[in-house]
């Protein structure tokens, strides 16, 4: 696995220990890993949100955009986004 250095100050260095030894993470790299999916999870929320309301403003009949709408449309993306993966 490739090597990252980075340079930071005594106070995140710090923080990031206490991090590690609080949340039950066996390392420094575990840490920033967690944090990076973390940061990778939050782009595709954020992209597919785009993409859904991209597909809602290209026309079709108005329907009501509730909770319930967005949970359903949101489970059903995933899912084929889950499909398309799996097939290469």
């Amino acid at each position: 696995m490739p090597t990252l250095t980075i340079s930071l100050p005594d106070s995140l260095r710090d923080f990031i220990d206490r991090q590690v030894q609080t949340k039950g993470y066996g390392n420094t790299s575990e840490y920033l890993r967690s944090l990076v999916r973390q940061d990778q999870e939050a782009e595709a929320k954020k992209r597919l949100e785009l993409l859904l309301l991209e597909g809602l403003e290209s026309g079709g009949e108005d329907i009501a955009a509730d909770a319930q709408f967005w949970s359903d449309l949101k489970s059903e993306a995933v899912e084929l986004i889950g499909k398309r993966k799996k097939r290469g």
